[in-house]
């Protein structure tokens, strides 16, 4: 998910695929420019500009030379800043690139590759959400972009 407002930074919120426990599910925020948000909803609407952006150019780079992103890692995160590592696969090689986690999910997003995120940053960085029992998802939905809308970039350092 992206929430973007005007004047302020988005946040990509990463949800990992996960049982929820004891109503609480784990989400990870991440700030990000508007610049990023914008290449990753890009990426989540499937648009097709007239011209060629820098994903898609690199995505055609790599089907050109036979390869294409095998998965994304999202493997560390120091104070708000998040690593990640993007894998490509050529023929029968695996090639580890370091990224950063938006432009390497926007490329697994293009390509439908999947991307995961390190347990240990998971433990770090992530916060619970509870959910609440018998709430439809449009009312999930509102609370959810409230507590968005109320946090700040210091409630992330730890």
């Amino acid at each position: 998910m992206i929430f973007t407002q005007p004047d302020q930074p988005a946040i990509m919120v990463l949800e990992p695929d996960e049982p929820a426990i004891a109503g609480k599910q784990r989400i990870v925020p991440i700030w990000i420019g508007a610049q990023e948000a914008m290449q990753l909803g890009v990426a989540l609407e499937q648009v097709k500009p007239p011209r060629p952006l820098t994903h898609d150019l690199f995505i055609d780079a790599l089907t050109n030379l036979d390869a294409r992103v095998d998965h994304v890692v999202v493997n560390d995160v120091a104070g708000q800043t998040f690593f990640s590592k993007m894998y490509l696969r050529q023929g029968g090689r695996l090639i580890e690139l370091d990224a950063r986690p938006t432009d390497a999910i926007a490329l697994a997003i293009r390509q439908g590759a999947p991307f995961y995120i390190d347990e240990d940053v998971l433990a770090r960085a992530s916060y619970p959400f509870i959910l609440k029992e018998g709430a439809d998802k449009e009312t999930e939905l509102k609370e959810f972009d409230s507590f968005i809308e109320n946090l700040n970039p210091e409630d992330l350092l730890k």
